[in-house]
């Protein structure tokens, strides 16, 4: 059944989430939480996608598989504690590039906790699609 204010309201509120889940990614990659709630957030936006146009076509509209999100998350993740082995500290210790400033951003930081965060935001979204066209999958039979 295709819901009309479903579709209309999913073609505004998608993007906005998206940008939401990025915010959220950025402004915790200092704190806890960042990569897991912004990715949870982006895997909504999918999601809510896929329930106002028809699943087919909305697992056509996902860029990369599920399991090639994970794989990449998981890398990127373990990638982000390389550097402190490589300078003889503990797996996972931070490590900082300078601050530079950014117009309508003002001061930004960027170290290995982002990109851990960003694996973990990547495994989250792939998780969850994976659950999601598995039930889908399932419940088709």
């Amino acid at each position: 059944m295709h819901s009309t204010i479903l579709s209309l309201s999913t073609r505004y509120l998608a993007p906005l989430l998206i940008g939401l889940s990025l915010i959220v990614l950025y402004r915790g990659h200092n704190m806890p939480g960042g990569g897991f709630i912004g990715g949870l957030i982006a895997a909504s936006a999918v999601l809510l996608r896929s329930l106002a146009i028809k699943w087919d076509a909305a697992k056509k509209t996902i860029p990369l598989p599920p399991t090639v999100l994970m794989s990449v998350g998981l890398m990127l993740a373990m990638a982000s504690g390389l550097p402190a082995l490589i300078d003889g500290d503990s797996f996972l210790t931070s490590r900082w590039l300078p601050t530079f400033t950014v117009p309508l951003l003002g001061d930004v930081k960027l170290g290995t906790p982002l990109l851990f965060d960003v694996g973990v935001y990547f495994t989250v979204i792939g998780f969850t699609l994976k659950c999601a066209i598995a039930l889908a999958t399932e419940s088709d039979s």
